[in-house]
C-alpha cells in the first residue's frame, strides 16, 4: 500500500513511524522543510510549500498513492484534500471547508451555539464595525480570553492574567487583532484542568483515542507564553488523574455532535482527526477549541 504523508514536524514523524510498522505500506512525503526523521522512512519525497498546490499535485501524480495522511492545519487550510479529491485520492483530513471547525474559531463557536450542543462558555464575536461593544461585554465578566479568529500557530490566544491584566489591555488587543484579522472573539475565562481528546472521525462514526494533558506552556512553572505544544502526557489506564470515564464520554459525545452538526451545515461528512481541546470546570467539561 502506497502512502502520501503531508507534513514535517513531530507529529507526522510519530505518524510515519506508526505506518510503516505494517511492512507492506511504502510511504511518500511531502515536507515544508527537511526532517531527518521522516526522509529515511519514505521512498521519496519532495520538499515545498504547503501553498505550493501543482507542486503538490504533481508529486501525488507521480506517486499514485492508495491515500493520503495530512497532518497540520496549513496544508487543510489550502485546500490540498479538495485538491486529492479531484484527483481520486482518499484523505485522512477534512476538507478547506470543514477544516474551518480549527482555522476559524468563530465558526466553530457559531456551530456549538447553533445545534444547542453543550460546552461553549460565554463568548462574543466581534468586528472592526462593532468592536466599540466589547467593552460592554469585557466588563460584564469577571475575566476574559482573547481569540484571534484564523491561524496563529498555537500562539494567538492572549488570557488574563496570564497575558495581560486589566481589562483596559484586553479591549487595546482586540483592536490589535483587528487589524490582521476579521473577527475577534471574547470568551469568559474558564478555570480547571485542560486536556485533549483526539477523535478518529469519518463523518459518520467517531472514535476517541486515550485523553492526553498538553505542555503548552513555555518556561518553568508555566510562567511564558502558550507554544504550539511542547509535549504531552497520559495514563496506562486511558484517564488521567483528575478525569473520570463519564468526562471523557461527555467529550467524546460532544464531538460527535459536532460531526452531525458539520455535516447538517455543510453537507459534507468529516474524515479525519477531529481534535477537541477540553477543559474540566466546576460547571463540567468546556470546549476550548477544536483542531483538525
Amino acid at each position: 500500500m502506497k502512502i502520501l504523508l503531508i507534513g514535517n514536524g513531530a507529529r507526522e514523524h510519530v505518524i510515519a513511524e506508526t505506518l510503516k510498522k505494517n511492512k507492506q505500506s511504502t510511504l511518500y512525503a511531502y515536507l515544508k522543510s527537511k526532517n531527518p526523521g521522516i526522509i529515511p522512512l519514505s521512498k521519496d519525497f519532495e520538499i515545498g510549500n504547503y501553498s505550493d498546490l501543482e507542486k503538490i499535485k504533481k508529486f501525488a501524480e507521480k506517486v499514485k498513492p492508495d491515500f493520503a495522511f495530512i497532518g497540520p492545519e496549513e496544508p487543510l487550510n489550502n485546500g490540498v484534500v479538495d485538491l486529492l479529491n479531484k484527483l481520486k485520492i482518499n484523505s485522512i483530513g477534512p476538507t478547506r471547508s470543514l477544516a474551518r471547525l480549527e482555522t476559524s474559531k468563530s465558526f466553530a463557536r457559531n456551530l456549538l451555539r447553533k445545534y444547542s450542543i453543550n460546552g461553549n462558555p460565554k463568548f462574543e464575536i466581534f468586528t472592526k464595525k462593532n468592536v466599540s461593544e466589547a467593552k460592554n461585554f469585557i466588563d460584564g465578566l469577571k475575566q476574559c480570553v482573547i481569540k484571534p479568529d484564523g491561524l496563529t500557530g498555537g500562539k494567538g490566544v492572549k488570557v488574563q492574567n496570564d497575558h495581560f491584566q486589566t481589562k483596559k489591555e484586553a479591549l487595546e488587543y482586540c483592536n490589535e487583532v483587528l487589524q490582521s484579522h476579521q473577527y475577534v472573539i471574547v470568551e469568559e475565562k474558564l478555570e480547571g484542568e485542560e486536556f485533549s481528546l483526539q477523535c478518529l472521525a469519518d463523518g459518520k462514526t467517531v472514535v476517541a483515542m486515550p485523553p492526553v494533558q498538553d505542555h503548552k506552556r513555555a518556561f518553568a512553572d508555566d510562567k511564558g507564553p502558550n507554544t504550539g505544544g511542547m509535549g504531552s502526557y497520559s495514563c496506562e489506564n486511558h484517564l488521567l488523574p483528575f478525569l473520570t470515564k463519564k468526562d471523557v464520554g461527555k467529550g467524546l459525545k460532544m464531538t460527535g455532535k459536532v460531526a452531525n452538526a458539520i455535516h447538517k451545515e455543510t453537507g459534507e461528512f468529516y474524515k479525519g482527526i477531529m481534535y477537541a481541546g477540553l477543559i474540566k470546570t466546576k460547571t463540567g467539561i468546556k470546549l476550548l477549541e477544536y483542531n483538525a
